[in-house]
């Protein structure tokens, strides 16, 4: 039997999970796919019961994944059964205050990188910068230019075609160099490869709340090197949150109170997006059941969702065994603890489903049931693995020996993980985040725009009677039914999306799926883009008042403003006045080959440089032709403002179209893409890596949304954490 899939998430299927030839041609169908998973997983039974029933059980795991009941984390998809074999998606190492450990590290990330995870590291451990360097009789540089190190490397290992490699910089908050860290991402153009966050202690939480100063620590010698009032570091974090959306906050000693083995070590550093802490070189194998399809009329099958996390506990845990690790080091720590993460997704369509507001008291008790009902049964189901198999090596070392005697396989079981392709895959919404929009456009493959708009919603509108085709087309406006009339106010109560929702509830969201969870939740926290700094500073505050691990925000719209530099000073955003154009200007004209034509790109100076970029197409005429005046015009407008010339490549560099092309063993992406490779030539400069333009998907072009505290694209199922 066929999986129900959408077109769409064929489409991802076909992209970026299934087989292919050595001709990039597709050789394997979802259900192939599936089987494929289910065959290889089940093979570990066999490691405990020879006589296991692997027939049985492959069909079980089948089943399940057909069903679109569980999926799990896109590199088990991808690589289980396949050479690589390797199917965990995140990983923590260790970085020590040596250029030995730091370069070690370099190179284990590389690997990883290499068979597509994610890497999570806390430079906490590392001398602070202006501190003795012995060897040398020099000083420190401080942990922060190796994070550009790091991020080089990850940038160099992506462009050799692998999957995006993602990490995750911790530094703790009583670190000397916290100030720098907190500001370094000022520039847009910087560790592009890294989220940061920030690890709060409850000690700087009660010196915020009592309005003192906390002592920072030298890492390398343990003992304080001054004090700072918590305050001005508190604020430093909110501004750069409000301007970017980072740095995001971990609460480090809630994490090591949850910590199932403080006597093994102590937890530092997460995956990526935040929702796996991990003890230094383990890994992280996650998978995520679907609310949506644990709802029958209105109603709650809790058989069939109790069924369905005993079937993924089991097959997670069967992962763990076969995984094909990439250090024999990871091996080691995984196998050792064993720590699965089992989530969720289809939250939000869970909640219509039971018409419930997604912004109510009635959608948190539900959150808190719900959780509470997984996480029992998760127990549940890996000390049934525990008598067959044995408990996980700590055991007798962790907060498990005294109050649970049957013993436990795994040491931790739930996690709240991002779901950004896989909940693609099964129709549903992501994790437990909101609606992202009632109707929102993505590209087909012939590059057009269709409009999706959600089926409940379409199913609803047409059984109560208000569906027009000029209702469709509103809603696609703005993706929102909340301004629109002419819809019943129940239903606009439950249909919500993720802007129609004030910040408070999307924390009171997460803080009762946080209760209920193992390890941590992944939810980015929504703000408007007229949010301030005192809204964001709050959500911060709720966020550890209610028992969150950490907190990620966005403000709509702050990633997308770029920052300007005049003359290396910080310039505010429309205060600037173009120099006039001088009567006479010298410069050159390029011709280069794009996917509709041949481009003149004409790029001119003046005696304070660069002024002013013409581009004209072979082509006449047209909405195309238009298009490229205008960008040229604000190009120039740009220049001539004072605005420095590699901001300006950033912003052209990477936009994609519908046809792009290679020329002289480069691809061109798109006009604005060949006028970046122009005004490269011209100036000399050559910006570091660059995510192409912020908010736009790099792979189809669709919008980018903030979710589970990573970029995504609801079109094509990218991610920037993958």
């Amino acid at each position: 039997m066929k999986p129900d899939l959408s077109d769409n998430a064929r489409t991802i299927l076909e992209k970026r999970y299934l087989k292919k030839d050595a001709d990039g041609q597709v050789i394997e169908s979802p259900a192939d796919m599936f089987s494929r998973v289910a065959r290889t997983v089940a093979v570990a039974d066999q490691r405990f019961d020879p006589k296991a029933d692997i027939k049985q059980t492959t069909e079980t795991f089948r089943q399940v994944m057909a069903d679109l009941w569980f999926i799990p984390n896109s590199p088990t998809l991808m690589n289980a059964g396949r050479p690589l074999g390797q199917l965990a998606a995140c990983f923590v190492l260790p970085i020590e205050d040596s250029m030995e450990s730091i370069f070690d590290t370099l190179k284990h990330t590389a690997l990883i990188h290499k068979s597509g995870g994610g890497t999570g590291f806390s430079f906490s451990s590392i001398r602070p910068a202006g501190d003795t360097v012995r060897s040398t009789s020099g000083v420190s540089s401080g942990p922060l230019p190796f994070l550009e190190v790091f991020d080089s490397m990850t940038e160099a290992v992506k462009q050799g075609g692998t999957r995006n490699g993602a990490n995750m910089a911790v530094l703790r908050v009583d670190h000397p160099d916290i100030d720098a860290f907190i500001r370094i991402k000022s520039d847009p153009g910087r560790l592009t490869n890294f989220n940061l966050s920030v690890a709060l202690t409850d000690r700087f939480m009660s010196a915020l709340s009592a309005g003192e100063s906390y002592d920072l620590i030298n890492p390398r010698t343990g003992n304080p090197v001054g004090q700072i009032p918590a305050r001005h570091i508190f604020d430093q974090i909110v501004e750069s949150a409000w301007q970017s959306g980072e740095p995001g906050i971990l609460f480090i000693d809630r994490i090591n109170r949850a910590n199932p083995t403080p006597d093994v070590g102590r937890i530092d550093a997460t995956n990526p997006c935040g929702e796996q802490p991990l003890l230094p070189f383990e890994s992280c194998t996650l998978g995520s059941i679907n609310l949506a399809a644990m709802v029958d009329d209105d109603q709650i099958h809790w058989d069939r969702l109790k069924q369905t996390v005993h079937t993924a506990v089991h097959f997670l845990d069967n992962v763990v065994e076969i995984n094909h690790y990439p250090l024999p080091e990871i091996e080691t720590a995984s196998r050792a603890t064993r720590k699965i993460g089992l989530g969720v997704m289809g939250f939000a369509d869970m909640l219509i489903k039971r018409n419930i507001p997604y912004n109510s008291d009635d959608a948190v008790a539900e959150a808190e049931q719900v959780m509470a009902f997984i996480r029992t049964h998760a127990h549940s189901a890996s000390a049934r693995l525990a008598k067959h198999r044995g408990r996980f090596l700590f055991f007798e070392q962790s907060v498990f020996s005294e109050a649970d005697g049957d013993g436990m396989r795994n040491a931790t079981t739930t996690t709240i993980a991002p779901t950004g392709t896989i909940s693609l895959i099964a129709g549903v919404s992501s994790g437990v985040e909101p609606l992202f929009a009632i109707a929102h456009k993505r590209r087909a493959i012939d590059g057009q725009p269709l409009v999706e708009i959600h089926p409940h919603f379409i199913a609803t509108a047409r059984k109560e009677g208000f569906y027009t085709d000029q209702l469709i087309t509103g809603i696609s406006r703005t993706g929102s039914i909340q301004e629109i009339d002419t819809i019943p106010e129940a239903i606009r109560r439950v249909y919500v999306t993720a802007h129609d929702i004030a910040p408070e509830w999307h924390v009171r969201i997460q803080a009762a799926f946080q209760k209920h969870t193992d390890n941590a939740v992944s939810k980015t926290v929504n703000f408007p883009a007229a949010a301030t700094r005192d809204q964001i500073g709050d959500v911060f505050k709720q966020a550890y008042d209610l028992g969150c691990k950490g907190v990620t925000v966005y403000r709509y719209g702050s990633r997308e403003k770029q920052v300007l530099f005049v003359n290396d000073q910080l310039a505010v955003s429309g205060s600037r006045t173009p120099r006039p154009r001088p009567e006479q200007t010298t410069g050159l004209t390029r011709r280069i080959s794009t996917g509709c034509g041949n481009l003149y790109v004409t790029v001119n100076s003046d005696d304070m440089g660069l002024c002013e970029v013409f581009a004209k197409m072979g082509k006449t005429g047209g909405c195309a032709s238009s298009q490229i005046e205008a960008a040229g015009r604000l190009v120039s407008l740009a220049l001539r403002s004072g605005i420095r010339v590699d901001s300006v490549i950033k912003q052209l560099k990477g936009i994609r179209c519908p046809s792009p092309i290679w020329q002289n063993g480069k691809m061109i992406l798109s006009c604005p893409d060949a006028m970046a490779s122009v005004l490269e030539v011209v100036s000399g400069v050559t910006p570091g890596p660059s995510e192409g333009m912020q908010g736009v998907c790099p792979e189809c072009g669709d919008v980018l949304t903030h979710e589970e505290g990573c970029l995504v694209c609801h079109g094509c199922g990218f991610s920037k954490c993958s």
